[in-house]
């Protein structure tokens, strides 16, 4: 069986934070995930999406300093963590964890790239082929580099991990924002990091949830906080930056209807490929509209005809009018008939 290529996959996202119950229930409530304890180690929560396991939870370890903020930590797929560690040094990345294996999971190693940002390699031991398109319902569709060099900090994942820079969207004020991905779909963004974010560079891992706008409501009911409010964002989505009920930053985006997955099925889920069909779509739309549009001045103009052809139809009308004509010319026969008196 051929080996599954995992290098530069977000295969794993796991929250450590300080209140594990909390969090299994907020989590449950907002995404539906089904959390339980993992057999290797009771002390460790997984989180299912459907019958997909999606994430893991743990708490903090002895060593994390106490004022170390709840987070979410990213685990990027590599075959190689020892040579993958390395050359993060090498292109001035640091080591926070040395390579090590975690039986059950894989080899691991948790590193810091050139601008500060916070992230984890993985070669695990069960990987499973990533579906093309939008992940179902539940499951991470995006992953957001707020960075202070948003250049120097693609060329440092580009190289470790093959990433391809898609596009670079210039925002005004807020700058570029630059869209990678790798086999021809978008994966993430980059861009730099606002003067007014309190945080240090980090990534923010994005849920599928059916609507957004529908999530707030239940975020709030559940102890969560809204850093920014819901808004549509190019190609129709829709995102909110939520904080958990534990104190940890992530973001929720809907998809348009016709470009989510229903469900757990991704099979379908090739919404960004399906974009520009979706905009010949709507121009095909448009034209329909137009056309309508002509034919509805038709019929006005089909009517003065029609008007001018009535006065045919009321030939009948004229047809009593001639029997007085016919009467008045019997008038004359009734004269004739006096004189022959």
């Amino acid at each position: 069986m051929a080996e599954i290529d995992v290098r530069g996959r977000f295969v794993w996202h796991q929250l450590l934070t300080r209140d594990i119950p909390g969090a299994k229930t907020f989590y449950s409530r907002v995404v539906n995930w089904k959390a339980q304890a993992w057999p290797l180690d009771p002390n460790y929560t997984v989180c299912q999406a459907g019958d997909v396991p999606t994430a893991g939870m743990m708490p903090f370890t002895p060593e994390v300093p106490a004022d170390a903020p709840p987070h979410w930590l990213q685990y990027i797929g590599t075959r190689d963590v020892d040579g993958t560690a390395e050359a993060a040094v090498r292109a001035g990345g640091s080591i926070l964890k040395d390579p090590s294996d975690m039986r059950g999971a894989g080899r691991y190693a948790v590193l810091k790239d050139p601008q500060g940002a916070i992230f984890a390699i993985i070669d695990p031991e069960n990987a499973r082929a990533e579906a093309p398109g939008v992940p179902p319902l539940g499951q991470f569709t995006w992953h957001e580099l707020a960075t202070t060099d948003h250049e120097a900090a693609f060329a440092f994942y580009a190289s470790l991990f093959g990433w391809d820079a898609m596009q670079r969207m210039d925002m005004g004020p807020m700058g570029i924002y630059l869209i990678f991905g790798y086999n021809g779909e978008q994966k993430g963004g980059i861009y730099i990091k606002p003067a007014d974010m309190p945080a240090p560079p980090n990534w923010l891992p994005y849920l599928h949830v059916a609507s957004v706008d529908a999530a707030v409501p239940v975020v709030e009911a559940n102890g969560g906080k809204i850093i920014l409010a819901p808004m549509e964002v190019p190609g129709g989505s829709r995102i909110t930056v939520i904080m958990d009920s534990t104190g940890a930053a992530f973001a929720l985006n809907s998809y348009p209807t016709a470009a989510a997955a229903p469900g757990a099925d991704s099979s379908s889920a090739a919404a960004p490929k399906a974009k520009p069909k979706s905009k010949k779509a709507k121009a095909a739309k448009r034209k329909a509209r137009v056309k309508p549009k002509a034919r509805a001045k038709v019929p006005p103009k089909a009517k003065v005809p029609a008007r001018k052809k009535a006065p045919k139809k009321s030939k009948s009308r004229v047809k009593p009018k001639a029997r007085p004509k016919s009467k008045a010319r019997a008038k004359p026969k009734k004269k004739v008939a006096r004189r022959k008196k």
